[in-house]
């Protein structure tokens, strides 16, 4: 389980194909080794990955395809740069908002640009997944939770804070981009619990 607080920025080293999956190489910008053991979980661009053996300015990988598939990370290249959370402790800070490391799909950043002092991130979402959002909300992009505003069936924005810029990749990005998005686990229980419901009273 994660936050969404990213607590560093690492660069890509390499991404290679392998018998069995793709092996990840990152460089992590930890100076502490807490939560880099081999079997440990790694919130990558808000991924949850595994730790293959011990990192420590090295950090080793395995993706499989549904992964490449469904986030952002199989069009990584070396020199990228990733977001990085190590999983919560049981007596951490709950800083952001629920996170699970399970990425729903990908969205496209349609607009990122000054507005007075403020920055606009506005990006696209497959419609099928609006109805978890609202105004002043919460979502994962990239693995870092944001307030969401002005949802659309279709798309979303967020204003960005300078903290945020400075800690994250997302001063990197640019339109067309590609982004990994999770939403409100909360949401889609609360859903599920309902659905039941509506179904007894419509028969």
């Amino acid at each position: 389980m994660f936050t969404g607080i990213v607590e560093g920025v690492g660069k890509v080293v390499s991404l290679v194909e392998e018998k069995e999956s793709w092996c990840l190489k990152l460089e992590l910008p930890f100076d502490d080794l807490n939560g880099l053991e081999a079997g440990a979980s790694l919130a990558v661009n808000g991924c949850c990955l595994t730790f293959r053996e011990q990192g420590n300015e090295i950090g080793l990988f395995d993706l499989l395809d549904e992964t490449l598939a469904r986030t952002n990370l199989g069009k990584v290249k070396k020199g990228d740069f990733v977001n990085l959370e190590r999983s919560i402790p049981a007596n951490g800070r709950m800083g952001g908002h629920f996170v699970t490391g399970h990425i729903d799909g990908v969205g496209e950043v349609k607009v990122f640009e000054e507005r007075g002092k403020n920055l606009y991130f506005r990006v696209s979402l497959p419609s099928a997944y609006s109805r978890y959002l609202v105004d002043k909300g919460c979502i994962a992009v990239d693995g870092c939770s944001l307030t969401v505003c002005e949802v659309e069936e279709e798309s979303f924005a967020i204003w960005l804070i300078p903290h945020t810029l400075d800690k994250t990749n997302l001063k990197n990005r640019k339109t067309g981009d590609l982004i990994n998005l999770e939403f409100d686990i909360l949401a889609k229980y609360v859903e599920k619990f309902s659905l039941p419901m509506q179904e007894n009273r419509k028969g």
